[in-house]
């Protein structure tokens, strides 16, 4: 169970985000996942670092062989043919028509190979009136109702990781495995749709749920409230996170560890729908309490009291965490070209067993001598040079 899609081998026609983290994650569980790329400077996201193999690029790509085709020529439409009819996956987040243009619809594809699954990841859909409009994470999240529920409306902010890319990516994923284990049984393949815009939506349920069952339309601190979940400044100016949840055991455990007992009197705070009620009071209250000693010394009190907290870690901190050490979720690796590189691991383990250790992301065209000979492909087009005036 190492390599739970051994022999699985996954056609990539992705860029950016969305369909490379679909392809990384199959790659992460033993499939064979090539990446198609342009002949021009490959995916966009190589170049964000001033480089071909910069960091972006490098947190999607891991465990994929790369070989560039230029799928407006003939050659390079013959070379895909020749690949899809050999695979078993094909991913593409192309906006809706590109493929069908390229000569490649769903009815081609099903008669090139009637086992295919084949992903198609959308901003919109394949159809509606917003398809053909461009769409990135931010555009997503907003439509989607997810920016609504964390952003400040008076200082209105986009800040963070991108949230719609990666779930839409995961979703993917998840309607692939589907599709090859139905296929498993009917021995057709299937057409996998995800789109931005769902699966933002399906990535907020409660939200949703609140509205249709109560009429309550939720905003940024809606579910902190409800969840008492809260974020704290120590006297030393370091932050700390406590999710009291509504387990009464953890909010008495924790007006124990601020030594106010008092607080568990105030009818303002006595349940948890008091404490959801007046949660920015409750917040200001502990908030002034936290301010006067260390986060040392509070962990130490949070700790022996079974209080769920943690460090607000930034990302060097998460690094050198003790648990994630122990976890060993990431792992350094040497390319050939680029030297050493810190990669993770694959966050789910099978049987006890992680899998072997990442390949590196590929290189620009690193594979595609050999694959064209292990395929039949064409040759690859010769790059001829102006002469100079």
């Amino acid at each position: 169970m190492k390599d739970a899609l051994q022999g699985v081998l996954v056609i990539e026609l992705g860029t950016v985000l969305t369909a490379p983290l679909c392809g990384m994650m199959l790659a992460d569980l033993g499939a064979r996942v090539i990446k198609v790329e342009h002949p021009e400077g490959g995916d966009p996201f190589r170049r964000h670092a001033g480089s071909l193999y910069s960091p972006h690029f490098t947190a999607y790509n891991r465990g994929k062989e790369s070989i560039q085709l230029d799928l407006q020529s003939a050659e390079g439409k013959a070379d895909l043919r020749k690949l899809l009819e050999k695979a078993d996956v094909l991913i593409e987040n192309y906006r809706p028509g590109v493929l069908k243009r390229l000569g490649f619809g769903d009815d081609v594809l099903q008669e090139l190979n009637p086992r295919l699954v084949r992903c198609s990841i959308t901003g919109f859909g394949a159809d509606g009136p917003y398809a053909n409009r461009p769409c990135y994470d931010a555009v997503a999240v907003a439509l989607g109702g997810l920016a609504s529920q964390m952003l400040d409306p008076n200082e209105p902010q986009v800040y963070g990781p991108t949230i719609a890319d990666n779930i839409t990516g995961m979703y993917a994923a998840y309607g692939v495995l589907g599709a090859l284990v139905r296929r498993n049984v009917t021995g057709k393949g299937a057409r996998v749709e995800v789109n931005m815009l769902e699966t933002s939506i399906a990535f907020s349920p409660e939200g949703f749920a609140q509205y249709t069952r109560l009429g309550m339309v939720p905003n940024s601190q809606t579910r902190v409230a409800i969840s008492q979940s809260y974020a704290f400044t120590c006297a030393d100016g370091k932050l700390f996170s406590v999710h009291l949840s509504s387990v009464d055991k953890f909010w008495q455990a924790f007006a124990g560890v601020l030594e106010r007992p008092d607080l568990l009197q105030d009818p303002r705070f006595a349940t948890p729908q008091s404490r959801t009620k007046h949660y920015q009071e409750l917040r200001a209250e502990v908030a002034a309490i936290v301010r006067t000693r260390t986060r040392a010394e509070w962990f130490e009190r949070l700790e022996a009291s079974d209080v769920p907290f943690a460090p607000v870690n930034t990302v060097p901190e998460v690094m050198e965490d003790p648990q994630v050490r122990h976890l060993q979720i990431f792992h350094e690796t040497t390319h050939p070209q680029v030297g050493k590189l810190t990669l993770m691991h694959r966050p789910v383990r099978i049987d006890g067993e992680r899998g072997p250790d990442d390949r590196p992301p590929p290189m620009l065209g690193e594979h595609g001598e050999a694959l064209r000979r292990e395929f039949g492909l064409n040759p690859a087009p010769v790059k001829t040079q102006t002469p100079s005036a």
